[in-house]
């Protein structure tokens, strides 16, 4: 059995995951679409270069929908980065305009194509987005996921793992919510060197929690203000998905996800394997982190409202 994975859109995020899987081998047969053929043929032109100097053989097929019916996976990176600007501060609800169009386009081309795989939508505003993409493709809600919140995830782990000189990979725990302005750190999820942070936190008065929030809030401007996107920590992250479901793995990843109570796609753990979502997570949050919760999802869901009805209107 071959493992076929389609990237639709080869903008700076793109091209980044479709070398990753390239350089680690993920895919042997991968599937590049986008409307820009010029960009294209230069990216797929160049991956075949880089071919004798890998380690594993991968296929590249060119712009070809028909080649996705019988994808394992299809990642969605299809983006409007011209649109943004620092007065924008980065607020991925600007792409929606852009974004909205291409998930009812390419949805439901994927769906005439037969594509019965695993969605994985990268796009911004990831949630809304990836809540898009299953209305118009008509997948099972279990295929189709985003990245959601494992790009913050990865942030906290990130600025945690700095504070308390430890690797990133040694904090557990997880962002949830939106991905985008109101997405939290849920702290008391939060666990370093064998402890909850929040008890940590009370025996050191260089650590405050608060702070550590921001920190990881502001993580995605940093990299944008400075070269005008960004594109290897979300990458990385889509790669991290995308082996979890080709390799069957069962991984516990913070992924965006239809969750019932909501309504809606929001960033909340659950099991990722073969299928997709295999089972959801119940986190045992407190009332305040349930409250933010909550109020995240109900912006997600109050856009994809509003979203949804202009796009059947259209």
């Amino acid at each position: 059995m071959t493992r076929k994975v389609g990237v639709i859109g080869s903008g700076n995020v793109g091209s980044t995951l479709a070398n990753n899987m390239l350089v680690a081998g993920t895919a042997d047969t991968l599937v590049l679409i986008d409307t820009n053929e010029l960009k294209l043929n230069s990216d797929a032109t160049d991956f075949e270069d880089a071919a004798a100097n890998l380690p594993t053989h991968t296929t590249v097929v060119r712009n070809d929908y028909e080649a996705l019916a019988d994808a394992d996976v299809v990642v969605i990176a299809v983006g409007s980065i011209g649109v943004q600007n620092d007065d924008a501060k980065h607020d991925r609800f600007v792409e929606l305009k852009v974004t909205s169009k291409a998930a009812k386009e390419v949805g439901t081309k994927l769906k005439e194509v037969g594509f019965h795989g695993v969605l994985v939508s990268i796009s911004n505003p990831c949630d809304v987005i990836a809540a898009l993409f299953q209305k118009y493709t008509g997948l099972p809600k279990t295929q189709v996921i985003g990245t959601g919140t494992l790009l913050d995830t990865s942030r906290m782990k990130k600025v945690v793992g700095q504070k308390f000189d430890v690797d990133p990979r040694s904090v557990s725990g997880y962002n949830l919510g939106e991905h985008g302005n109101s997405q939290f750190s849920a702290w008391s999820q939060v666990r370093v060197m064998g402890h909850p942070v929040t008890e940590l936190a009370k025996d050191r008065d260089d650590v405050d929690l608060d702070q550590l929030a921001e920190d990881v809030r502001a993580g995605g401007y940093v990299v944008f203000h400075g070269k005008k996107h960004t594109n290897f920590g979300i990458a990385a992250a889509a790669l991290r998905l995308v082996t979890a479901v080709l390799n069957d793995a069962h991984a516990e990843l913070p992924v965006s996800n239809f969750r019932e109570e909501y309504g809606i796609y929001v960033g909340y753990p659950a099991i990722i394997g073969r299928q997709g979502l295999v089972r959801q997570l119940q986190l045992d949050l407190t009332d305040e982190e349930k409250d933010k919760l909550a109020a995240s999802a109900k912006y997600i869901k109050d856009r994809f409202d509003d979203v949804s009805a202009k796009l059947d209107n259209e």
